[in-house]
């Protein structure tokens, strides 16, 4: 898969917004600015584009400097091997969709990586709408359109922002089908931002998480996910891991799917339409995991783990705490009362069993082709 490294350290600064941003990134997969609306993210991500002409600092893409305040050094955005995805698509209203790959190709500079025209039209599914009007396209049409020609332009890196914030729920999983398809088809990264945290377990091989303008953590997206001092910006109610695990069989009769986190141990879920020795990753909400000290027998659960305790974290003026666990391996997060903490006396080194209901692994799943 194509990389490469992107070192930040600018400052920009908008009215009373002040956005200073400093780290080096492997750009590998896709990479996601997360974090609340007003963070900065956009803000980043525009002056990664060279489309902010007040930030001072560097922005440097491999060997080569985009932005360098101390020298005066700015690369215009149209020099910038990127192409940028934005929220309303952009397209050209008086060219159909054929004309405007045509005209991508045509734009193209021959800096990123070979991109045929018949490779984006199959893996965005958009060989019957080659005629049509961007007027006549759908929300989620015009953004497959859009990602397909930005592809076209051949760039090194593509940006997102926000591309699927004014699609439906339905319409935007479908598109994340064909977005996370992106850096392995095309050898292009991705730097995609997004405040929905569902984008984030889609998508995300690393995690960029900004708040008030400064970034707040960063790294691999299920060890960030996993974290316990982040809630306050990841948000408690959606806190959660991020496990990976292989689809081993199906089971017809009662449409289950077995996956395997690792030898002997095992979960099920609702039927996956993924074929046997796939990896998916899985995302499990902190609040769908309850604790036993014991095995326990005679549930209606599914699925019941060996877990050990790895950290216990108790929210003070709260009735909850955030327990995180290591199952096979892997971090998973459990939020259970303070009482139930206590009685079970929980604490690091404990070995216990994290169960999980079945129903509530169907949501967030990635394939990991």
């Amino acid at each position: 898969m194509s990389g490469g490294r992107l070192e930040l350290d600018f400052r920009l600064v908008r009215g009373r917004f002040d956005l200073a941003i400093s780290e080096s990134l492997a750009l590998d997969g896709v990479t996601v600015l997360f974090g609340p609306n007003g963070s900065g993210k956009s803000m980043t991500l525009r002056t990664i584009a060279g489309l902010e002409t007040g930030a001072e600092g560097i922005v440097r893409f491999e060997e080569t400097d985009w932005l360098r305040s101390d020298s005066n050094t700015f690369v215009a955005a149209h020099q910038r091997p990127v192409a940028h995805v934005f929220q309303d698509a952009r397209l050209f209203s008086h060219l159909d969709v054929a004309g405007n790959l045509g005209f991508a190709e045509r734009r193209a500079k021959g800096a990123g990586p070979d991109v045929s025209r018949q490779d984006v039209i199959e893996v965005f599914d958009i060989a019957h709408l080659l005629q049509r009007m961007p007027q006549g396209l759908s929300g989620g049409e015009r953004q497959r359109v859009a990602m397909a020609r930005a592809l076209l332009t051949r760039p090194r890196l593509v940006l997102m922002d926000e591309p699927l914030s004014a699609l439906d729920v339905q319409r935007r999983a479908q598109a994340l089908n064909f977005i996370e398809q992106i850096p392995e088809r095309f050898q292009v990264p991705v730097i995609y931002v997004t405040h929905h945290i569902d984008e984030v377990v889609r998508l995300a091989n690393q995690l960029v998480l900004i708040a008030g303008g400064r970034i707040e953590a960063s790294g691999r997206s299920a060890d960030l996910m996993s974290r316990l001092d982040l809630p306050p910006f990841t948000g408690r109610f959606e806190a959660g891991s991020i496990i990976e695990a292989t689809v081993r069989r199906h089971n017809a009769e009662f449409a289950l799917t077995e996956l395997e986190v690792t030898e002997g141990v095992k979960v099920e879920v609702p039927f996956l339409d993924f074929p046997v020795g796939e990896v998916v990753r899985l995302r499990v909400r902190a609040r769908d995991v309850s604790i036993a000290v014991a095995k326990p027998k005679g549930l209606s659960l599914r699925n019941v783990l060996p877990a050990r305790v790895e950290e216990v974290q108790a929210e003070a003026d709260t009735a909850f705490a955030e327990v995180r666990l290591s199952v096979a391996g892997q971090a998973v997060r459990a939020r259970v009362s303070r009482a139930s903490a206590h009685e079970l006396k929980l604490k690091p080194g404990k070995a216990v069993h994290a169960m999980v209901k079945a129903t509530a692994l169907d949501r967030r799943l990635l394939a990991r082709r």
